[in-house]
C-alpha cells in the first residue's frame, strides 16, 4: 500500500494513528514522506465513527490533508457515513489495509460528506 500511496502522489500532511501495535506498525511499513507528521493518540483506539469525526473535525485548517489510521469497525462506519454509504464497495467489509481516499471542500470542522476518490485494497494491488 506504501507504493500505491507514493504511485498516486498521495503524502498526507498529518497521520492521526491508534496507540495499537499493529497501527503503528502499518504507518512504518507506509514509509511514508518525512514532512508527514505523525499523531499517536490512545483515543483513536477502539474510537467509534462519531468519535473518530470528532477528532477529524478538530484537525486546524492549516493542514490540507490527513490520513487516519484506526480500526474497524469505526473507520468503515465512518467511510459510509461521508459518502452516504449506498453503493460504497467497502459497504460490506473493509480490509485490513485498505485505502479510502475522500476528499471534501471546506474546514474540518464543517466535516459532514466527502467524496470517494479511490477505494484500494492491499490484495486488488
Amino acid at each position: 500500500m506504501g507504493a500505491h500511496l507514493r504511485e498516486r502522489g498521495i503524502e498526507p500532511q498529518l497521520v492521526l494513528c491508534s496507540s495499537a501495535r499493529r497501527t503503528r506498525e502499518t504507518v512504518e511499513r507506509l514509509a511514508l514522506p518525512s514532512g508527514s507528521q505523525v499523531e499517536v493518540e490512545d483515543g483513536l483506539y477502539a474510537a467509534g465513527s462519531g468519535d473518530l469525526l470528532g477528532r477529524l473535525r478538530a484537525v486546524g485548517d492549516d493542514v490540507s490533508s490527513v490520513l487516519l489510521v484506526a480500526h474497524n469497525p469505526g473507520v468503515q462506519d465512518l467511510a459510509l457515513a461521508l459518502v452516504d454509504g449506498e453503493g460504497a464497495p467497502f459497504a460490506d467489509k473493509l480490509p485490513t489495509g485498505a485505502l479510502v481516499d475522500l476528499e471534501f471542500e471546506g474546514s474540518w470542522s464543517d466535516l459532514e460528506r466527502a467524496r470517494l476518490v479511490e477505494y484500494a485494497t492491499p490484495h486488488g494491488l
